[in-house]
């Protein structure tokens, strides 16, 4: 497994690759760890998960720069994604007594029923590079309080990331098997899924990858939790202030290198304000620092691997071939590393790539609204429903409309994003179940019944 620096295309470093051996010891290292595991006092798990949290911190500019070499992700927006795993470890440091406190039931007399929440036992992960910390600490800091064990099938672009957790949750004080990590190609999924020892799988990642989940854990009757793609509408409206959310779309498209399942993907304009908005959003994209993701000047660093850079420029030649127009970008980057210009689309028509697919990079498309309907029409015209944007100067008439788009969250006046405190997770083509919150930890939980006479 060669882990290439995406930034300069240098070798980091390589790693074995678990086999079948492997995965068994690692099947049954969670299996003996979860009888003991599920037993611990629910305010033990709680103490553990607050170590973790201060290991993270002691550990933050050393876990931003290994994601930034093994990704690409700017140093500035990979501290980000430490710190905000770091908050969401404390979060359920705090909160989950509260959140899996037995839920006592309106019984005849003399009775009582009430609701436990007990584990389920071994969770798989399959989960993605483009926040190798965060979408592993969003499944591990609710599940593994909850009193399940990890086991993490990370991408295998970011190795060093998912050894790195692992040593994380061992340096806090987890005992042996409670989380682990393997390094095993993605064709051991299935057999681990079936295997009797896994009790539930979870997975963000594409839509093929989802399905294939999905459909094993469904044949063994396994639960699944799937966050995948998005499309998200970011809605500018006649009320809104151009400047200002001109420069939030760019960030919401740019961020990450464009490489995020809730980034602002289809802008939505209304008519009254397209023309400004266009113009001001390409002076903002225009404007974006491109470089040395090292740098903590840099706004776009490079996409996360070279073929990924390639396949973003098929889709937009595909796009432009079909007749939409570029404002800005449309091409790679004539230097060193798997960079693409920060792009803007217009005229897209239906059912181009721009249009039907998910665009991982940094290229925004820009549809234009006669009328407040149409917007709301154009931005539920897709397979997709995992986020969504709406901007303007009236907050009632913001939420009015959020209540009509078809999305798993929809924020006014705000970038979509993941929150410890709210649940996540969309509908449609971007998956079921929801991850965070008191809804996140009682996913992978039995929901016993109890009633006593």
């Amino acid at each position: 497994m060669e882990v290439i620096n995406p930034a300069t295309g240098e070798h980091i470093e390589t790693y074995e690759q678990a086999d079948a051996s492997d995965v068994e010891a690692t099947l049954t290292r969670a299996s003996e760890a979860f009888n003991d595991w599920r037993d611990r006092p629910l305010r033990e798990r709680e103490n553990l998960l607050s170590r973790v949290a201060d290991v993270l911190r002691d550990g933050k500019a050393e876990y931003a720069e290994l994601i930034t070499q093994e990704m690409g992700k700017p140093i500035s927006q990979a501290t980000a994604e430490i710190e905000k795993c770091i908050w969401g470890c404390e979060h359920y440091a705090q909160h989950a007594s509260v959140y899996l406190a037995d839920e006592h039931h309106p019984s005849p007399a003399g009775s009582r029923v009430k609701t436990a929440y007990d584990p389920l036992g071994a969770v798989l992960a399959v989960m993605p590079w483009n926040f190798p910390f965060w979408q592993v600490f969003r499944f591990a800091a609710p599940y593994l309080t909850a009193g399940n064990v990890g086991i993490l099938k990370h991408a295998t672009n970011v190795p060093g990331c998912a050894r790195a957790i692992e040593d994380i949750f061992r340096t806090a004080g987890y005992p042996d098997g409670v989380f682990q990590s393997l390094l095993g190609p993605v064709e051991y999924v299935d057999d681990i899924i079936a295997d009797e020892r896994v009790r539930a799988a979870t997975l963000t990642g594409s839509g093929q990858a989802g399905r294939a989940v999905a459909s094993t854990a469904g044949e063994n009757l396994k639960k699944t939790v799937l966050e995948l793609g998005g499309s998200d509408p970011f809605i500018v409206l006649d009320d809104a202030n151009i400047e200002h959310v001109a420069e939030k779309g760019a960030w919401a498209r740019n961020q990450n290198g464009g490489q995020s399942c809730i980034a602002a993907k289809r802008f939505v304009v209304h008519d009254a304000v397209y023309d400004e908005f266009v113009d001001q959003l390409v002076e903002e994209v225009e404007a974006l620092t491109i470089g040395d993701p090292l740098n903590e000047e840099t706004d776009v660093g490079p996409q996360a691997r070279a073929d990924f850079c390639t396949d973003l420029h098929e889709q937009v030649t595909a796009s432009v071939d079909a007749g939409a127009t570029v404002l800005t970008g449309g091409e790679p980057l004539d230097r060193p590393g798997a960079y693409y210009k920060p792009t803007v689309l217009k005229d897209v028509p239906a059912d181009c790539p721009a249009d039907s697919e998910e665009l991982f990079g940094p290229v925004a498309t820009v549809y234009h609204a006669n009328d407040e309907a149409e917007a709301l029409e154009i931005a539920n015209d897709t397979r997709f429903g995992l986020g969504a944007s709406i901007w303007t100067a009236d907050r009632e008439r913001g939420e009015r409309l959020a209540r009509n788009i078809d999305a798993g969250c929809v924020y006014v006046n705000q970038l979509v994003k993941s929150d410890p405190r709210v649940p996540f997770g969309g509908i449609g083509d971007s998956g079921y179940g929801r991850e965070l919150s008191a809804i996140g930890i009682q996913e992978f939980v039995n929901r016993k019944t109890i009633w006593v006479e």
